[in-house]
């Protein structure tokens, strides 16, 4: 009888190992009799599963034959549309290939918490994808053992990871890049931008682009807003922008800030995009229906996260090797909430006409993937919205 008041967890697959002083993988074998373990080493870990009182359930059966058909997800969010898009490609791509999916919610970036959290994950067996788009997720990444698989979805990395790092990323630092220069292009002076909370509490891949853009037009680097995830933050940030009447474009760092923008730029008399152009970021179902609709650059999240999944399950089936890679290309989305500056709308302005076909791949009427350069002072017309270019990132 526990008299202490606490309940004691059962004993976990490590456990047994820790106690016998071996890998899990040879108590695998072990509780599945397989003829490659020496019998000294068969008596040990024998001993620490009689000692520990372990007894193995379904999941650690599939963890003992090496094939466990389990993935755990671990993330700070699941609602975000980001967040919330990785989940579905994750479960989509799993479901499948017959594997069940989990889910562990990092509460914190504290130390312990990550740890519990990963530990909690590790006993599930199989294998784990971290979204490490916050501190939280990226602790949770840095603190999985190396025995276990792991996957992680990251923002885009500073410099090319080594080929050990199972990550994959969306390109967000190119799609901010791109954002700007069209904007940019539409003869502002300047873009501010709204920024989302990094995973490394320094600047994100996002506002990396924005700046670098801004650098390449010699254009002035103003000091981005904090706007956190949400619609609310947002808000907040459109009014302090909104009250500058030298603001006349403004990027924001997803698609929930810009509908907060957009908002308070109403709230506050300024008309979209006669005074000030907005985009946003990650092409949320909802932009295509805000009045007027948002200008944004879209991400592919739920083939990020069949990507995720199909690079774990590789490693897991021992099918592939481990290759750190960008998983799309972003999309500029190009609606009703951006226009030219109004000093570019005179009656000297040079109409530009469509530019030649090599300058972009069509996608859609209003979808465009840039490929080529341009010079961040040029103009378009009234029907820039079906015309733009732009230039990858240095």
């Amino acid at each position: 009888m526990n008299v202490t008041g606490h309940t004691r967890r059962p004993a976990s697959i490590r456990d047994v190992a820790t106690a016998a002083g071996v890998s899990y993988q040879t108590v695998s074998r072990v509780i599945n009799d397989h003829p490659s373990v020496k019998q000294s080493t068969r008596e040990r870990v024998q001993a620490a599963i009689d000692e520990l009182g372990f007894r193995r359930n379904a999941t650690a059966h599939a963890l003992a034959s090496g094939r466990s058909r389990a993935v755990t997800v671990l993330t700070a969010n699941t609602t975000h549309y980001g967040y919330a898009s990785i989940l579905q490609g994750i479960e989509e791509a799993a479901r499948s290939a017959s594997y069940a999916v989990g889910i562990g919610v990092l509460e914190s970036a504290d130390e312990a918490a990550v740890a519990a959290e990963v530990r909690r994950a590790g006993d599930v067996g199989g294998g784990l994808i971290v979204i490490a788009y916050d501190p939280a997720g990226v602790a949770a990444l840095g603190a999985v053992p190396p025995e276990l698989p792991v996957v992680g979805v990251v923002e885009t990395p500073a410099a090319p990871p080594g080929g050990d790092r199972p990550w994959v990323w969306a390109d967000d630092r190119e799609a901010a890049y791109q954002a700007t220069r069209h904007l940019l292009s539409l003869g502002h002076e300047t873009v501010h931008y709204v920024a989302i909370p990094s995973s490394t509490r320094r600047t994100s891949a996002r506002t990396a682009g924005w700046r670098q853009a801004l650098k390449e037009a010699g254009a002035p680097e103003p000091r981005p807003v904090q706007g956190s995830w949400g619609p609310a933050g947002g808000h907040a940030a459109g009014h302090r922008l909104a009250g500058d009447p030298a603001v006349t474009a403004i990027l924001c760092g997803n698609d929930d800030l810009a509908l907060g923008v957009l908002r308070a730029l109403h709230e506050a008399g300024r008309s979209v995009p006669g005074e000030v152009s907005v985009a946003g970021f990650d092409d949320a179902p909802h932009s295509a229906y805000l009045t007027p609709s948002l200008t944004t650059v879209r991400l592919d999240f739920t083939g990020l996260g069949r990507a995720a999944f199909a690079l774990l399950h590789g490693v897991v089936e021992e099918s592939a090797q481990i290759a750190p890679h960008p998983v799309s290309v972003p999309e500029l989305v190009v609606r009703e909430a951006s226009g030219p500056a109004r000093e570019a709308l005179t009656p000297s302005t040079t109409l530009l006409g469509p530019p030649a076909p090599r300058d972009v791949t069509q996608l859609s009427d209003h979808t465009l993937r840039p490929s080529s350069p341009i010079p961040p002072d040029r103009v378009r017309n009234h029907q820039w919205s079906r015309h733009m270019t732009g230039g990858p990132a240095a």
